[in-house]
C-alpha cells in the first residue's frame, strides 16, 4: 500500500498519538483501532507544514464485538480510557451496532464499517500490535489522504452525498487544509 511507510513513520514519531495507541492497546478491544481525525490531522497538519498535535476533536475509537453492541459497554471504555490518559476526549462506538444508526446492512467489521464513513481519506485507522509495530486498516486506500483530497466514499457520492457536503462546510476542512481539494466523484483510485 502506498504511503504506508510514511504514515507508521510519522504516527511514531508523535509521542500523543503513540500514548493514544498504548492506551487503546491496553484494553484489548476485538478488532480495535483508532481512526477518522486521529490519523487524518497527523498527515494533513504534516503537509501543511504545521508541527504535530492532536486533533481538536473527538479521539475515535472503533471496534467490532457483535456480542457487546450496548452502548453502555462503549461508555465503561470511555471512562477506562480517560483514566489512563485523561487529557483526550475518547469516543468509542462499537461498529456492530453503528449500521443501525447509518441505515446500512450489517457491518462485519471495521473496515467495513469505515467503506461506509462519507469521506476516502478520513476512513483510516491504526492501532498498535502486540509488537509494538503501527497497524494500518485502510480498506479505501491512502492515496487521497495523502494526495490531499476530499472525495466521498462511493456509499455518499450520491444519495447520501448532502452528507459529504454538510461535512465539508461545517467541520472547515478547506479554510483549516488550504491545500485540500475536493474531488466529486465517488470513485477511488488505487
Amino acid at each position: 500500500m502506498r504511503h504506508l511507510a510514511a504514515l507508521t513513520a510519522l504516527l511514531a514519531a508523535d509521542d500523543a498519538r503513540m500514548a493514544a495507541l498504548s492506551a487503546v492497546r491496553a484494553l484489548a478491544l476485538r478488532d480495535g483501532w483508532i481512526g477518522a481525525g486521529f490519523v487524518r490531522d497527523a498527515i494533513w497538519d504534516r503537509l501543511h507544514g504545521r508541527p504535530p498535535m492532536l486533533p481538536g476533536g473527538d479521539v475515535d475509537v472503533l471496534w467490532h464485538d457483535p456480542s457487546r453492541a450496548d452502548a453502555v459497554v462503549d461508555r465503561a471504555w470511555e471512562r477506562a480510557l480517560r483514566g489512563r490518559l485523561p487529557g483526550y476526549d475518547w469516543s468509542v462506538k462499537n461498529q456492530a451496532r453503528m449500521h443501525a444508526r447509518n441505515g446500512d446492512a450489517p457491518y462485519a467489521d471495521v473496515a467495513a464499517a469505515m467503506r461506509a464513513w462519507p469521506e476516502t481519506a478520513t476512513a483510516v485507522a491504526v492501532r498498535l500490535e502486540a509488537d509494538g509495530a503501527i497497524g494500518v486498516n485502510a480498506p479505501l486506500g491512502l492515496d487521497d489522504l495523502f494526495a490531499p483530497v476530499l472525495r466521498p466514499t462511493p456509499h455518499f457520492a450520491a444519495e447520501k452525498r448532502a452528507i459529504f457536503d454538510e461535512r465539508v462546510a461545517t467541520k472547515r476542512w478547506l479554510v483549516r487544509y488550504p491545500l485540500l481539494r475536493i474531488e466529486a466523484s465517488g470513485s477511488i483510485e488505487s
